[in-house]
């Protein structure tokens, strides 16, 4: 057999991450026999062992695990697939609605390039309509991945552009955000060095894919958590120069002088054949200076 069917793919992805098949039939709403069943006939189609089970419980097999990578994949394209059909859906035709597109953005990222960028586009002849989606951190990836966005501005070396298209937009240096009192806060300068090692001021640990680095840092969620803690003097967190921007009274920035500049990226995915995303993209390079070398083909 060479095809597999979406409802599988979900049963056989809610037991390898639950690797319990108990749990997996309550997530997925039904009971746990015809669950059983159904994976032990996927296994019979592929002709392989999934899933070893016994008395300690359930644990992946090496086809098991690849099944599961790519399983989790086939079902954020298929998701993907489903919400940018709708959202295209009627757009283009005569009288019909304009196209719209949803731009992924970091909360409390430059608010100023993106407000260039929405204004230049809106400018343009046939532009599609825009709808900004803030999200958390390092988020944009997910949500180009399932397609609850079109195209998102994001960070390296923050965010992974792996599997994505993207065109360099700006880049910038990163600051130390300090409390404004702490003595650190009135040097010119500092190291990367110096930001990581502050006597009961541990760095702010940020998430990777969702997994925090151990560390005896805060673990932070949202921006606004971020600038209460260093406010309180409960931490320190390196950001990008624009940072500036969002920074209250009780924070202070200092330039550090060893940190990689952050580049910010317009990215989409790179199956994409939007016109519209291809008109956003060229105005995004366009206006800031840089000839764009990769456009989705419309």
């Amino acid at each position: 057999m060479d095809t597999l069917e979406t409802r599988e793919l979900r049963y056989f992805v809610a037991v390898a991450e639950e690797l319990h098949f108990g749990r997996a039939a309550e997530r997925l709403g039904m009971a746990q026999p015809p669950l059983s069943r159904a994976i032990q006939q996927l296994e019979r189609r592929l002709a392989v062992c999934l899933l070893e089970r016994n008395r300690r419980g359930v644990r992946l097999t090496g086809a098991g695990e690849v099944l599961l990578q790519e399983g989790r994949a086939a079902l954020d394209a298929a998701a993907a697939a489903v919400r940018r059909t709708r959202r295209t859906g009627g757009a283009g035709g005569p009288g019909g609605p304009r196209g719209r597109l949803v731009l992924a953005v970091k909360a409390a990222a430059s608010h100023e390039l993106l407000r260039r960028l929405l204004n230049a586009y809106a400018a343009e002849p046939d532009s599609a309509e825009i709808e900004v989606l803030p999200c958390g951190i390092c988020e944009q990836e997910e949500l180009l991945r399932d397609g609850r966005a079109d195209v998102a501005l994001m960070h390296t070396p923050w965010n992974s552009l792996a599997g994505f298209d993207s065109e360099a937009l700006t880049a910038e240096g990163q600051v130390a955000v300090l409390p404004a009192g702490h003595p650190l806060a009135a040097r010119e300068t500092l190291s990367l060095a110096e930001v990581r090692d502050v006597p009961g001021l541990p760095p702010a640990r940020w998430p990777t894919r969702g997994v925090y680095a151990p560390g005896p840092g805060p673990e932070i969620h949202n921006q606004t958590q971020l600038a209460q803690l260093i406010a309180l003097g409960r931490t320190v967190a390196v950001a990008p120069e624009s940072a500036r921007s969002w920074l209250w009274a009780e924070h202070a920035a200092v330039p550090l002088t060893d940190a990689p500049p952050v580049v910010t990226h317009i990215a989409w995915p790179a199956h994409s054949r939007s016109l519209a995303l291809a008109g956003l993209v060229r105005t995004a390079t366009a206006m800031t200076g840089r000839p764009a070398s990769t456009v989705p083909a419309g």
